[in-house]
């Protein structure tokens, strides 16, 4: 039996038959790239590469759930069916934005704050990047931090008089 949020939508525009196409191509990809990742990870004798690699797994995880709440979402926006898609609407402005604005910026002094302390601690282990995994992850929280970044300007770009 197929599973439901794999049906394409009902009564969808061209362009989000085409995207919601995509989206499932795509969930389907990374999933056969999952189970690569995850043979790998369970086959080597190298504990290194599979400590890597699970970090990798941990992230194929994620974009696949990314993925497939996106093909989600886009199924119940286009039927237009009063269910809440799995990916919220955008609804900042229902939250005061002065309370919303403050708390944001002080996360982003938070992040920044964090982004230059890694980026001194790399330094201070540069000398272990050929002998230690902990440059690497050093440079994955730098990415990490990054994101936080990038959501948290989101937030603030987004924040909207609250709607009386």
């Amino acid at each position: 039996m197929e599973d439901e949020t794999m049906k394409p939508p009902v009564g969808a525009s061209v362009w989000e038959s085409e995207l919601f196409s995509y989206l499932i191509d795509h969930t389907t990809n990374e999933g056969k790239i999952l189970e690569e990742y995850v043979s790998v990870a369970e086959t080597t004798d190298s504990k290194a590469l599979a400590y890597l690699i699970n970090l990798l797994v941990e992230d194929e995880r994620r974009h696949h759930r990314y993925f497939t709440e996106l093909a989600s979402s886009l199924k119940t926006e286009a039927e237009l069916t009063r269910a809440d898609p799995v990916i919220p609407r955008l609804d900042l402005d229902q939250v005061d934005s002065a309370d919303l604005l403050e708390v944001t910026h002080r996360l982003l002094k938070h992040e920044r704050a964090d982004a230059k302390e890694l980026k001194r601690l790399q330094k201070e282990l540069h000398d272990l990047q050929h002998t230690t995994l902990w440059g690497i992850l050093v440079e994955i929280m730098k990415h990490d931090t990054d994101k936080h970044i990038a959501i948290l300007k989101f937030v603030a770009d987004n924040a909207r008089p609250k709607r009386r």
